[in-house]
């Protein structure tokens, strides 16, 4: 059962960002339930700028590979290490050890509450 923490904001994309500074953003339990065990990512490198609603990387699983997208416009200033040699960590733990990156935000994409965001997932 997915589970929507309520002090997030998600994007109809399935990543979800905090709003501390720098801003950390990772993909909701929604997408990791869907992707199935998460073997590889791609993610930015530090100081790369990124811009909302844009491709930022990749997320590789047993049953597909999918685009990852910003949620947020900014300067990329920490990618979860942890992460990346074992992405497992995503699938068992999204919204705390799993997420990926840090970003101090210039500007947002169009981000949505959690209930607005439960709701989308039970229309899709």
């Amino acid at each position: 059962m997915a589970t929507f923490p309520t002090d997030l904001r998600y994007s109809a994309d399935h990543e979800w960002v905090d709003d501390s500074v720098p801003a950390t953003v990772g993909i909701t339990d929604t997408a990791t339930e869907a992707l199935g065990d998460i073997v590889y990512l791609e993610l930015p490198s530090v100081g790369d700028v990124i811009e909302a609603g844009s491709v930022i990387g990749e997320v590789e699983s047993t049953k597909s590979v999918s685009e990852l997208f910003a949620p947020v416009s900014g300067t990329v200033v920490e990618v979860n290490r942890q992460a990346i040699d074992d992405p497992s960590v995503v699938n068992a733990d999204p919204y705390g050890d799993g997420w990926l990156l840090k970003v101090q935000v210039s500007g947002e994409g169009e981000l949505m509450d959690a209930e607005a965001y439960e709701v989308l997932t039970q229309e899709g």
